[in-house]
């Protein structure tokens, strides 16, 4: 029987099941015996070492409740399962796949079970054609409408169970897309925000936000240079190679998500580290405002 779950999966799909909900490792092991409709139950020697290394990796934390360890995700666990997040809707395709693979395993044994039987049956009865019909002879014609009535149950079920794992999968590709919908929608809508408000800043705001694009020219009213402006223009040149170690991939739109993480999680390390003040986020509303509107450009120009 092949793996339920390639290498590295049943240990995203654990950072799903916590990230639903706080929870100790027998309820986790039960989660996924019912994501699977019964036919598979992992061992706790299987989710237990899994769970004490995503504690040991800082993405989840525990907590003791009745002499139990109730696990929760982490902030970290919850950014590695949304950078993920095209695994994760790949993950529960192979789920509906295992699903499927283990319910033709299953009906394939029963089949098999039938065969045997139905063939000892036939040679019982050529053995004893010139025999009358006894109880015994009865016994196993009942056994054998048991086994083949046990076989369309189990076929039955196999066909439900691969049916509702399809239309969950389906569902989750839905949802995966439809949230990012909305996200898109949301950054366009804050990008329409900052640039109106850029155009009532001028001025100061205005000779920023071309610093921030690396000297190009801002939209608004033109203003005069001002000291500030030299600094992230000087930044902008020396984070020419910014995000290199990012692959390019097979994705381009895959490709531009990394990218926007990476800008976000350095921007609030950088006020996480350094503070921010109220004239500071004046300044850097006008740099975004600038650059999503170079960025919506180019993108457009594509």
């Amino acid at each position: 029987m092949p793996p339920v779950f390639a290498h590295g999966r049943l240990r995203l799909y654990l950072l799903k099941l916590l990230d639903e909900a706080p929870r100790h490792g027998y309820e986790v092991i039960r989660l996924l015996e019912e994501r699977f409709q019964g036919l598979y139950a992992p061992s706790a020697g299987t989710v237990y070492p899994r769970l004490a290394k995503l504690e040991a990796e800082g993405l989840v934390t525990y907590a003791s409740e009745g002499g139990r360890k109730v696990y929760s995700i982490t902030e970290a666990g919850r950014a590695e399962l949304a950078d993920r997040s095209g695994e994760l809707a790949d993950l529960e395709l192979e789920i509906r796949d295992s699903v499927t693979e283990l319910a033709a395993e299953i009906r394939n044994d029963v089949r098999g079970a039938a065969g045997d039987l139905r063939r000892e049956l036939r040679e019982a009865a050529s053995a004893s054609a010139t025999q009358v019909e006894d109880e015994s002879w009865k016994a196993a014609k009942e056994e054998l409408r048991k086994a083949k009535q046990e076989w369309k149950e189990q076929a039955r079920r196999a066909k439900d169970e691969s049916r509702r794992a399809r239309e969950e999968a389906q569902q989750a590709r839905r949802q995966a897309k439809e949230a990012q919908e909305r996200a898109r929608e949301e950054v366009q809508r804050i990008a329409v925000q900052l640039q109106e408000q850029f155009a009532r800043s001028g001025g100061v705001l205005g000779s920023l936000a071309g610093a921030w694009l690396g000297g190009g020219a801002a939209p608004g009213p033109a203003a005069a240079p001002t000291a500030p402006a030299a600094a992230p223009a000087a930044e902008a040149e020396a984070d020419a190679g910014w995000a290199e170690d990012l692959a390019p991939g097979a994705d381009p739109a895959r490709d531009l998500d990394r990218l926007l993480d990476r800008f976000r999680d350095e921007v609030r390390d950088a006020a996480r580290d350094h503070g921010v003040s109220a004239a500071q986020v004046a300044e850097v509303r006008a740099g975004l405002a600038a650059a999503v509107a170079r960025l919506r450009a180019t993108l457009r120009a594509g």
